[in-house]
């Protein structure tokens, strides 16, 4: 199989006048829908089932962008069963056929790449340039696992020879499993959680998160499209105690990829290491559970560039990032002029509904704005609110762009995860002690670092505890195959999404010696 070297999908900034036009048309065609219905995908057919799941727009929580089958356990149950019978013989498709069928489903989303932009907008109020990012990761995933998937083709392991004997190791599927995929990139994420295991042979039990079922409807849409044979992948929307923890738990369940809550994925960790009756294996388990992360910022670094990537990192898409800059620490020197440029440009910030393309879309439901509006009242009796800290007007999850100053390493705004708008800023007197601030959490995800100074640099290199690390850059948007993603301690397993070992979690190697 010959295929082009794997490059990144560019991502829309919309600049271009033909640009604004198809995202406008995209959004007239999508709004056009609103209300459709979308059924279950299980054993390569679409179910349906007496229950629905709303999934409503938070620029405007009163339109509903459309409705979904809703599953419980018999239909995880049958999902499971069909990905079973699938693997049968998915396993053993030569990888060069598997892996064509990713990069067919990739050219079918970068034909519908507006309207899954779009989608995007009104479902989980991304602005449009967010919403291009996340769906050229989404292609960007389908490709690259593609091709990372012909090195683990048969025989690929190198074994030493030995007089006598014909030896060698080769890697095998684990079998079905599943994926738990978050509403923050309900398209990236989801996608790629779903096509590295599949890349390898194995077969997948789908559950979106409940707030966006409307583009996991549509990434199944395309893998029917792509012609995935029956059960490779299946799509059980639901909810999470229900048809997640059933599919956890389920004896027959090979391995959980999960992205999430710490919460949630501390229990799904704990209840897959409950052997129940019946199961023939240690389930293997996968997690990313987000961050607390922080921008250091010294006295020689550049404080319009540090400003200008604090303010991408910390509210691009409201915050709602796992790699996104909730502490900002900086050093006596660089304390009073970065928090200058911070608060100022923070100000100009346009807080609006997504399809407008404002700075900042809506939190992503009612449950996320209430847990940041007490985030908030918290840091008010830890910091100095110096900015936001209050909703705005309007239908939507509108929530100002927040700064608090003064705010202490210990502090609960400082050391537990908001998932929103929300900035704490540290003072700290020198760059050893923000070291010491910045790994002083129990995550471990991204940080980043704003210095001229190389030793610095280098020693953050070196002690700066996070799975990505950036330096003079902004600390989201992790590329694929540029980047690989994950994170240490509580952030989770560390599984390099995007990365080149990534595939590896879902193969086993078998060894086989023959005596001649």
């Amino acid at each position: 199989m010959t295929v082009e070297p794997f490059r990144n999908q560019p991502i829309e900034t919309f600049t271009s006048e033909e640009a604004r036009r198809e995202m406008k048309e995209a959004l007239r065609r999508v709004r056009e829908e609103f209300g459709r219905h979308y059924p279950l995908y299980i054993g390569g057919a679409w179910v349906d089932t007496g229950e629905k799941l709303a999934s409503l727009n938070p620029s405007a929580p009163s339109e509903v962008v459309g409705t979904v089958a809703k599953g419980g356990r018999a239909e995880a149950e049958a999902a499971l069963e069909a990905a079973w019978k699938a693997f049968r013989t998915w396993k053993d498709w030569p990888q060069e056929d598997r892996s064509r069928l990713l990069l067919k489903a990739a050219a079918i989303m970068k034909r519908r790449r507006r309207e899954l932009e779009a989608t995007l907008v009104y479902e989980i109020g991304k602005n449009w340039i967010e919403a291009s990012a996340e769906v050229a990761e989404a292609i960007d995933f389908l490709e690259y696992y593609a091709r990372q998937a012909l090195k683990y083709k048969y025989p690929s392991v190198e074994v030493t020879p030995y007089p006598g004997e014909d030896n060698e190791s080769f890697y095998i599927p684990l079998g079905a499993g599943v994926v738990i995929a978050p509403w923050n990139f309900p398209i990236a994420i989801f996608t790629g959680m779903i096509a590295g295991p599949v890349a390898v042979g194995n077969t997948v039990v789908a559950k979106p998160a409940e707030d966006t079922p409307v583009i996991a409807a549509k990434v199944f849409q395309i893998f029917h499209e792509a012609g995935f044979p029956p059960g490779v992948v299946n799509l059980v929307q639901g909810e999470g105690r229900e048809v997640g923890a059933y599919l956890v738990e389920h004896p027959r369940t090979r391995f959980i990829n999960f992205t999430g809550s710490l919460e949630v994925g501390l229990w799904i960790n704990e209840a897959a290491s409950r052997l129940a009756p019946g199961q023939r294996w240690i389930k293997r388990v996968f997690l990313e559970l987000g961050g607390k992360d922080a921008i250091i910022v010294d006295e020689t670094a550049d404080f319009d560039l540090a400003a200008e990537g604090v303010i991408i990192s910390a509210y691009g898409f409201q915050g709602q990032k796992c790699s996104a800059a909730s502490r900002l620490i900086l050093t006596e020197g660089a304390y009073e002029p970065v928090l200058e440029r911070v608060l100022a440009r923070a100000e100009r910030l346009v807080v609006g509904p997504a399809e407008e393309n404002p700075d900042l879309g809506p939190v992503a439901s009612r449950a996320q704005e209430e847990k940041v509006l007490s985030y908030i009242e918290i840091g008010k009796g830890e910091g100095q609110l110096v900015l936001g800290g209050k909703r705005l007007e309007g239908e939507g999850y509108f929530l100002a762009p927040t700064v608090f100053t003064e705010v202490p390493p210990k502090a609960r705004i400082a050391q537990e995860e908001i998932f929103g708008p929300v900035l704490s800023v540290i003072r700290v007197k020198d760059f050893a002690e923000a070291l010491e601030v910045a790994n002083d959490t129990v995550y471990g995800l991204t940080g980043g670092v704003y210095s001229r100074k190389r030793e610095h640099l280098e020693r953050a290199r070196r002690e700066f505890h996070v799975g990505n690390l950036y330096f003079n850059r902004k600390i989201t948007g992790a590329l694929v195959g540029v980047q690989p993603f994950g994170g240490f301690n509580l952030s989770g397993t560390d599984t390099k999404a995007g990365g080149p070992d990534y595939l590896l979690h879902f193969l086993q190697m078998k060894t086989v010696a023959e005596r001649f």
